[in-house]
């Protein structure tokens, strides 16, 4: 039996491959909803308006690879700062990891099941709405508060 601790307790976001980098999403699709932010208190608010690149049932990006030619504002996650934390949810890997909090036993890297998010209620398939049936003055009316 090994005691070696797994990747994300040993090394930092910037010392991560591609593929340990990318490993860590949980696919919840919660980095794909738009967020508003509220200009006087600087507080950001979540929707339940997705990306219209974000299939609103599985929660994967359907461009992944080439999005930013899709959605050139698209969030890049990596390298990873500050301003960057505050439109990704606290439940991201990213966040926690950044933070020195362990991932959450939903996780898919902690559980071994990539259904284990959803199953948990973190993703955000079937919860959401692709923003191509939803014009933008009424994004202020899908406003949301995800639970953890």
């Amino acid at each position: 039996m090994s005691d070696a601790r797994p990747f994300w307790e040993e090394k930092s976001l910037d010392d991560m491959s591609d593929a340990e980098w990318e490993s860590l999403c949980d696919g919840c699709g919660r980095c794909c909803l738009h967020k508003l932010e509220d200009e006087d208190t600087g507080e950001v608010h979540y929707t339940d308006v997705s990306c219209k690149l974000l299939d609103t049932q599985t929660c994967r990006c359907k461009h992944y690879e080439a999005r930013f030619s899709y959605v050139p504002d698209c969030l890049q996650a990596r390298p990873l700062d500050a301003d960057k934390l505050n439109w990704l949810p606290p439940s991201c890997a990213y966040v926690k990891i950044s933070k020195g909090e362990r991932l959450s036993n939903w996780h898919p890297l902690i559980s071994g099941d990539p259904a284990s998010v959803h199953a948990a209620g973190i993703g955000v398939g079937g919860r959401c709405i692709s923003e191509t049936q939803v014009p933008v003055n009424e994004w202020p009316h899908h406003l949301i508060k995800w639970t953890d």
